[in-house]
């Protein structure tokens, strides 16, 4: 959003040409994730506990997790807001790899998102079978293999088309 932004004020300072560059971006938006997460950190941490959302502890676990009990969980939601926020603000939109990277960070941020909610909400210790998050998380990633395999160039020097 930032890079499109910068690309209509061109023509005012040529300056803004400097945001074209990845690496300027990156430093950036990982400046904007930190940013994001200490600001916004407090309030999500403040909210879980008034909600009560807490780690359930299982009872087959050693003694000295038992002081776990009640630290706030669902953080995950916390780093999915950083890292989603920051791309959106310093990646290049046009893209189509990014958003494929958007869309496979919020997949697998909805795994984990169901894991907890079992934890917190059905008070289920163990949350999602394991078995169930290896198979979401390689139907994801089958379908993120096929859109890049079918959706990348035919030519040779595309290294994605190398690898797969």
């Amino acid at each position: 959003m930032l890079m499109w932004l910068s690309e209509q004020l061109l023509f005012l300072d040529p300056g803004f040409g400097v945001f074209q560059y990845l690496t300027l971006r990156a430093i950036l938006a990982a400046c904007s994730a930190m940013l994001i997460s200490m600001l916004v950190g407090p309030f999500v941490i403040a909210r879980l506990n008034d909600l009560q959302i807490g780690q359930t502890i299982r009872s087959e676990g050693p003694e000295s997790h038992l002081v776990k009990a009640g630290t706030p969980t669902m953080g995950g939601a916390l780093i999915l807001l950083a890292v989603l926020g920051s791309t959106l603000l310093w990646a290049d939109l046009d893209n189509r790899y990014v958003w494929i990277v958007i869309v496979t960070t919020a997949a697998f941020g909805l795994i984990g998102w169901v894991d907890d909610y079992r934890k917190v909400i059905e008070k289920n210790s163990a949350g999602l079978a394991a078995r169930w998050k290896f198979f979401w998380q390689l139907v994801f990633s089958l379908v993120v293999m096929t859109a890049i395999y079918h959706g990348s160039d035919t030519r040779r020097d595309d290294p994605l088309r190398t690898v797969f």
